[in-house]
């Protein structure tokens, strides 16, 4: 809902992040990291949420080399808030071969809260938020930048340029990100394909090449005291290939000369139309302060695949498989009141509805109608200087409407009957929650401590409710529940941690038991050839933590250790005593950085990042071996008397090493992570002194 207060909380140096003690740290009973521009280009890694897995917590679920979905604390898809400039970011999050709609190179700064977020954020916060600012007023009255970059591994090329700037109180800020890439390579020369073993040419995973395009525009005004408006229009549309062998054995049957260039987008392929207007506004009424977000969102999104008949489905009459297009409006209103110098309360009201239409031959979720609000307020009080209290309560009401589907063709129903099957049978539900949070921050000397407990809330999505069809890119028959209750958990946060400037220590636990937790269960039925994940709900109990020691050896040296620990059991059903699919096996980073001032300034680093084998599955899953990867970066700012240049090389994977990643689905057809990448990122800043 309302966008959380943003400070600039960790100083980036290459690899190895280094806390500071803002005002956000010291105050906040949530465990949240904040970094800049600067940091999501130091780390880029070909998407936004690949450029922020080097915070603690974060993770990104890469689908292909230039895709991905974010996950916090092993939450993601709709238990994780994707924020812009304070309204959610509302694409198709429930498909798991997509990425994220949002350009990076537009962001000026990303806010990491990770746990719970219900309260300010509304239903699928559960996990946690990513909240970017997009919009922030431009610091000179011109400046601009354009960036080169390149990658290795998919031969992705790319080019960026923003120019911005603000003059009597009217400011502007525009962007445009081109990118095209081909099929990526993998240490393997073959994958496994349900006991065929499929050869790859030239260790390319065929058909992975993809586009995007994206564009941004905003203007504002602000009288420098008590006003400020801005609109933005963005726009970002991006067109990829599904592994040639996604739907099935496609390189064995069609006609399609996958290997004839590795910058093809043959079939299957799919593309997403992602546009968006949004209006911010903030008044300052004395002491208090009055914000407003409104936006619509439309996201448009097509999957096209060869038309060949599946089961009892004829021949399709084109390659349109499936279609969304869904529109969204949303709109939030918060309220900051000081009671004082060490006392605030804030209060906010939000509300969204959202509609979404299907099309083609194919089925996996049908239309449905979603409109939701919710009412908060939260108080914060600091006794001490070094003491601050946050509490928090909220209310939320929903309703979602679902509309029945029937097949297209005949299926035969026994005794020389047929008959159009439905898929989806209408629902009509309404839910309501109440939910909690309390929390407190105490930093004597050296030390920060926090502890934070609350009660979240998730509503189930119409894929969960009433889906019903074939999810091929993960190689599965996926089966809704129209009975499923809202989603709930109770967590406590806590942080520790301790520095001395040189020295910084920390370490974040947390523990959640949800007593209803959705998730798609395995079954031992298959149907149309492939396994039955049906979705239903059980009691799970999650723990975990994230540690950080950053120690400034001296005044050119720094180095880190970072690590994180996820677990998962649940308590209850058939599968009591397992873990949840997919869990995030432990994980650790140790980082090693010099930085120089020679002809500018720069810095080289070394990062080892291991990752233990995951044995503690849930049938029918396989464990994973365990692994690690060496990755070297390197970057020199210099000025010229027009502005500065930086340029960058990151080299991952140097050892061309062959693992796969256990919540990666490809793993489920042998395929490994992307070999060995190098990264080239050359940018030109200038700016008006």
């Amino acid at each position: 809902m309302l966008l959380a207060s943003q400070t600039d909380s960790v100083k980036t140096l290459q690899t190895v992040s280094v806390s500071a003690r803002s005002l956000q740290a010291v105050s906040t009973t949530q465990t949240a990291v904040e970094v800049d521009a600067a940091y999501i280009e130091e780390h880029f890694a070909g998407s936004l949420i690949q450029s922020l897995e080097a915070i603690p917590g974060i993770k990104a679920s890469a689908i292909g080399s230039a895709l991905s979905k974010p996950t916090i604390r092993g939450l993601g898809y709709n238990r994780m808030v994707v924020s812009q400039d304070g309204i959610k970011h509302e694409g198709q999050q429930w498909g798991d071969d997509h990425g994220l709609e949002v350009d990076q190179f537009a962001v000026d700064a990303v806010e990491a809260i990770k746990g719970p977020a219900t309260l300010l954020y509304g239903s699928d916060a559960i996990g946690g938020v990513l909240a970017l600012t997009t919009n922030r007023m431009p610091p000179a009255p011109f400046a601009a930048s354009a960036t080169l970059f390149a990658r290795s591994n998919n031969s992705q090329l790319g080019l960026a340029a923003q120019v911005a700037g603000v003059r009597h109180g009217l400011f502007y800020k525009a962007n445009l990100t081109l990118s095209d890439y081909g099929d990526y390579r993998v240490p393997a020369d073959s994958i496994l394909y349900y006991s065929y073993r499929i050869p790859l040419h030239d260790r390319r995973l065929r058909n992975t090449a993809g586009l995007e395009r994206s564009g941004r525009l905003t203007l504002g005004w602000t009288n420098n005291r008590s006003f400020r408006t801005d609109i933005t229009v963005s726009d970002v549309y991006a067109r990829s290939g599904s592994f040639a062998d996604a739907h099935g054995m496609e390189v064995r049957l069609s006609s399609i000369d996958y290997n004839r260039s590795p910058r093809d987008i043959d079939l299957p392929s799919q593309w997403v139309n992602h546009l968006r207007v949004q209006s911010h506004t903030t008044w300052q009424l004395g002491s208090a302060s009055l914000e407003s977000n409104l936006a619509w969102q439309h996201n448009l999104r097509e999957e096209l695949s060869e038309p060949l008949s599946h089961g009892y489905m004829p021949t399709p009459p084109d390659s349109l498989e499936r279609r969304f297009d869904k529109h969204t409006f949303s709109g939030t209103l918060g309220l900051r009141m000081p009671l004082g110098e060490s006392h605030e309360v804030r209060l906010g009201v939000g509300a969204e509805h959202q509609r979404n239409r299907r099309d083609g031959w194919g089925f996996i979720i049908p239309d449905f109608t979603n409109t939701a609000a919710g009412l908060y307020a939260t108080d914060r009080w600091s006794p001490t200087p070094q003491l601050t209290l946050n509490a928090g309560l909220r209310g939320d009401l929903a309703h979602i409407d679902i509309q029945p589907y029937r097949d297209w063709y005949l299926t035969p129903t026994g005794g020389g009957d047929s008959a159009f099957l439905q898929r989806s049978a209408p629902v009509s539900r309404s839910f309501r929650s109440l939910t909690w949070s309390l929390g407190a921050n105490w930093h004597p000397g050296n030390w920060i401590l926090r502890l934070n407990a609350g009660k979240a809330f998730r509503l189930p999505i119409a894929k969960e409710l009433g889906c019903d069809g074939v999810n091929y890119h993960i190689f599965r028959y996926e089966q809704g529940n129209a009975d499923l209750d809202p989603e709930r958990s109770y967590q406590l946060d806590g942080g520790v941690e301790w520095s001395n400037g040189p020295l910084t220590v920390k370490i974040d636990p947390y523990i959640g038991w949800f007593p209803n937790y959705i998730y798609l269960n395995p079954t031992d039925e298959y149907h149309e050839g492939l396994q039955l994940y049906r979705y239903t709900q059980t009691s799970a109990l999650r723990w975990g933590f994230e540690a950080e020691v950053a120690w400034r050896i001296a005044l050119h040296w720094e180095a880190g250790l970072r690590g994180q620990l996820c677990r998962s059991r649940q308590t209850a059903g058939d599968k009591r005593g397992y873990t949840l699919p997919y869990a995030q096996p432990p994980s650790l980073d140790a980082d090693l950085a010099w930085h120089y001032d020679y002809h500018g300034c720069g810095s080289i680093g070394l990062n080892l990042h291991a990752v233990a084998p995951q044995s503690d599955i849930v049938p029918p899953e396989k464990p994973t071996p365990g692994y690690f990867t060496l990755n070297l970066s390197a970057s020199h700012r210099f000025a010229t008397r027009a502005g500065d240049i930086t340029a960058a090389l990151q080299l991952n994977n140097l050892l061309d090493r062959r693992y796969y990643d256990h919540t990666s689905y490809y793993r489920l057809v042998d395929i490994p992570e992307p070999g060995r990448n190098i990264s080239i990122r050359i940018k030109y800043d200038i700016k008006q002194k």
